[in-house]
């Protein structure tokens, strides 16, 4: 691939909103996203940015996006950066393809659309289902079980969920996952053996 593709490829697909600066340097800008797409000093690295939110944000989800890079990212992976989280693809120039190319522009502009919602779905989910099965051995029932997670939240024990811009449908999204996940749950049963010492 050489930057003349680079160029062609951003125009094709962007048109206006492709800004080239020779000879190393491409932006996109819309009301929507902002793409950046670099080459190393001595041009034979191609990076290809994407910010996706301030990482103050996607704090509570650390875990789960080095997760996501480490089995759901295919060829972008995520990193910070000045307080930012982005999407980030690198590759040899010499060795890209203009289908390889666009193929991670596609995952850049996904991995924007769907921001954090999949990891903070993911950290709910799996804290629903800890306190599912807490409840189940302490043999509470599914409405008392709502009641707690509500004291639990109006009493700031959710801390991380609340001070996020996130916090406004954490409650909601705890109760809808709660609901759903109630009849899946088992609790596990300690052997007593086990539970005697």
């Amino acid at each position: 691939m050489t930057p003349q593709d680079i160029t062609q490829t951003l125009q094709t697909r962007f048109s206006d909103a492709c800004d080239v600066n020779p000879p190393d340097a491409w932006q996109v800008e819309t009301s929507e996203l902002r793409l950046l797409v670099l080459l190393s000093d001595d041009q034979t690295w191609l990076r290809v940015l994407i910010p996706i939110v301030p990482i103050t944000e996607a704090q509570p989800f650390l875990g789960e996006i080095l997760a996501a890079n480490f089995d759901q990212t295919q060829m972008a992976r995520y990193a910070s950066y000045e307080n930012v989280l982005w999407g980030v693809f690198q590759h040899d120039l010499a060795s890209l393809a203009i289908a390889q190319f666009s193929a991670a522009v596609d995952q850049l502009l996904l991995m924007k659309q769907t921001g954090i919602d999949p990891f903070f779905n993911t950290l709910i989910e799996a804290r629903v289902r800890q306190i599912i099965q807490a409840a189940k051995q302490q043999g509470q029932s599914l409405e008392a079980t709502m009641q707690t997670i509500n004291r639990f939240y109006a009493e700031g024990m959710m801390g991380d969920m609340q001070d996020s811009s996130y916090g406004d449908r954490a409650l909601a999204a705890w109760q809808s996952q709660l609901e759903r996940l109630w009849p899946e749950v088992n609790p596990e049963v300690t052997p007593p053996e086990v539970a005697n010492g």
